[in-house]
């Protein structure tokens, strides 16, 4: 049977997590006890946390883990607020450990990767004329069709208009126009850079987006990243990114997971 290994990223140390058998990781400036990995040593960027998010950890566990698993080994990040559940008929529980995915289903038998079932990227119209204004002009049916929207439109009233755009001209020349493709098709998206993947993928994976990011960072830098709309713009460039490299370069399933915020309050 091959191991199945998720990791669970979150900002601060939380004893409901602490009791669940998941493996832990703290990211930013808290400190974490011996129950949580920590993204600190060996090759790292944490002094990019505050922009990166847990791609600090995705990054850490690329240089200084990854070699160490097996091809065939499922490995897969989440969140603390964010799980995936154990299968598509999952039963309502209070108790995120009863429901949380702990070993890799039968489905999955024929697939390389999992991505979080896909969420709409429609918004309110009074939204899309108070941000959105340009992208009317570009594409007026958008007052017609305002809750299809797609990827490149969404980003634009969230992160800043033209700024997907400046990205992927800085994209390698193998993904730049099927990302741009992506982009514009799509009027969903699977989101939250929560996916699993057998290990046999993810060093291109990790070696492709961060290749990109690096890129990017040239462009966009970190002083004028301002707001939760900017400040972690190259996780939210890599929560775009991260579903269409699985799409292209590996067999994808789509799989159920549940927000759940009670063991925060």
């Amino acid at each position: 049977m091959n191991n199945l290994n998720i990791f669970c990223v979150t900002d601060k140390p939380i004893k409901y997590l602490e009791d669940l058998d998941i493996n832990l990781v703290g990211v930013g400036e808290r400190h974490f006890n011996q129950k949580y990995i920590t993204c600190l040593s060996g090759k790292n960027i944490q002094k990019k946390e505050r922009h990166y998010s847990e791609l600090t950890f995705h990054y850490w566990f690329w240089k200084n883990k990854l070699e160490k698993y097996s091809n065939n080994d499922w490995i897969g990040f989440c969140q603390k607020r964010r799980f995936w559940l154990n299968s598509r008929s999952h039963r309502k529980d209070n108790d995120i450990s009863n429901i949380i995915l702990k070993s890799v289903p039968n489905e999955w038998e024929k697939y390389d990767a999992v991505l979080c079932e896909p969420i709409p990227l429609g918004t309110k119209l009074s939204k899309l004329f108070k941000r959105g204004w340009r992208n009317i002009i570009r594409r007026p049916i958008l007052l017609f069709d305002h809750q299809r929207i797609n990827i490149r439109t969404q980003f634009d009233l969230h992160h800043g208009y033209g700024v997907l755009e400046k990205a992927i001209r800085v994209m390698n020349e193998k993904d730049k126009s099927d990302f741009t493709e992506f982009v514009d098709r799509n009027t969903t998206y699977n989101p939250h850079i929560m996916f699993i993947s057998k290990k046999k993928f993810l060093n291109n994976f990790f070696k492709d987006q961060f290749e990109w990011l690096f890129e990017c960072e040239k462009i966009f830098g970190f002083e004028n990243l301002k707001g939760y709309d900017q400040t972690r713009l190259y996780a939210f460039l890599a929560e775009r990114y991260m579903p269409f490299w699985f799409r292209k370069y590996s067999k994808t399933i789509e799989w159920p997971w549940i927000f759940s915020d009670s063991h925060l309050l």
